[in-house]
């Protein structure tokens, strides 16, 4: 069976002599499965009532652990923002009642933003309907396929990182 991949090796292999039919076609296919996971996350996050940023803030907090604080600056520099930016978006997200932002109990200057138990559950929530549909996209593979994936790719991150 063909898949849209192999169309698209196709075309380009006529044009481009120097094309790696293989190496072309694998990166057309993790582009392919890129573009569907995120398309599901974004229907997934926006039939929750919730922007993907705003996601990634809870996601951050959680990622913490217990007690599921951070400061502003830990919260911008995980998320690749400046200081401003996040404060704007942190007000989304408190006035939703996922966050709250309190005074740090020694330095009433300093702040902690803190996920809240509705933050816990609608983070929660959105991951529990994201690992469906991952499991769906993984479904056409046995176990032993995904840990073979998964060794495989880990070996191409692990290159990059060196």
């Amino acid at each position: 069976m063909e898949d849209a991949a192999d169309r698209h090796v196709g075309v380009w292999v006529k044009e481009l002599e120097d094309l790696d039919p293989v190496g072309e076609a694998i990166f057309a296919r993790l582009s392919i499965l890129a573009r569907h996971q995120d398309r599901r996350r974004r229907e997934v996050l926006a039939a929750g009532g919730m922007l993907r940023w705003q996601f990634k803030v809870l996601l951050m907090l959680r990622r913490g652990g217990p007690p599921y604080t951070a400061s502003p600056s830990e919260l911008a520099d995980h998320l690749g923002l400046t200081r401003g930016a996040l404060s704007a978006r942190l007000a989304a997200v408190e006035e939703a009642g996922w966050i709250v932002r309190e005074p740090d109990a020694g330095d009433r200057r300093r702040v902690h933003v803190r996920l809240t138990e509705a933050g816990h559950a609608m983070l929660l929530a959105h991951l529990s309907q994201e690992g469906l549909g991952e499991s769906v996209l993984l479904s056409p593979l046995s176990t032993r396929e995904r840990q073979t994936l998964a060794n495989l790719l880990r070996k191409m991150v692990l290159a990059l990182e060196q």
